[in-house]
């Protein structure tokens, strides 16, 4: 293994969450007043941390999300994850195979700890991330782009930047992973190729991965 530390994007990555929680996203924005279709919540929020929904909305429109918006558009996320979820196919194999060769791996994800720990919860994840290889944008005071949240888990898994690899499915997270020095494959089951530019290689499945690692 050429890496000392595999970062995994969450959400996409290891839970095929993210078609669940766009077609949420953008129910409850157009319901707000701010038409959005499912392919432009995808465009526009796939790998955010949820200021990013607020910032934009706001930038375009002038007008602030409710208060509630978090809470409410979470709720509706977890009851539908505990319906639908399942992990990425092929995900799980490669955590064993990571913990069998005993190389350290952690999440750094842009969506919050009870997001993530609800998925890991629902797909039986959870039994390969204790407490201290969960990071989410929570921790940090920038989510993706901006490579603080890949730093962080970096400096808490006590790796250098360099010897860092990310596993990414969004534009905004390959740009966090460059940002951060990190090499960066790109998963390209839900996001085309040409928008992950920047990425050090990509796989359209995750029993290509592994020999992108070694």
């Amino acid at each position: 293994m050429r890496y000392d530390l595999v970062i995994f994007d969450n959400d996409g990555v290891l839970v095929d969450s993210e078609p669940i929680s766009n077609r949420l996203l953008a129910a409850y924005l157009t319901e707000l007043g701010h038409p959005t279709s499912y392919e432009e919540s995808l465009r526009d929020y796939m790998g955010s941390a949820m200021h990013r929904v607020h910032d934009l909305v706001e930038e375009r429109t002038g007008q602030r999300l409710p208060a509630d918006f978090d809470d409410v558009f979470h709720a509706r996320v977890f009851a539908a994850f505990e319906r639908e979820l399942k992990a990425v196919a092929g995900a799980e194999e490669v955590l064993a195979k990571l913990a069998a060769e005993g190389v350290p791996y952690c999440v750094a994800s842009s969506g919050s700890h009870a997001r993530i720990r609800v998925g890991h919860r629902t797909t039986g994840l959870d039994r390969w991330f204790d407490e201290g290889r969960i990071f989410s944008s929570e921790d940090v005071g920038r989510g993706k782009p901006a490579p603080d949240l890949f730093l962080h888990a970096a400096e808490r898994m006590g790796v250098a930047a360099e010897r860092c690899v990310v596993v990414e499915d969004s534009p905004l997270g390959v740009r966090a992973a460059v940002a951060a020095g990190m090499d960066v494959y790109g998963f390209t089951a839900m996001t085309p190729a040409a928008r992950l530019e920047g990425a050090t290689g990509l796989f359209a499945g995750m029993g290509e991965l592994l020999d992108l690692l070694v």
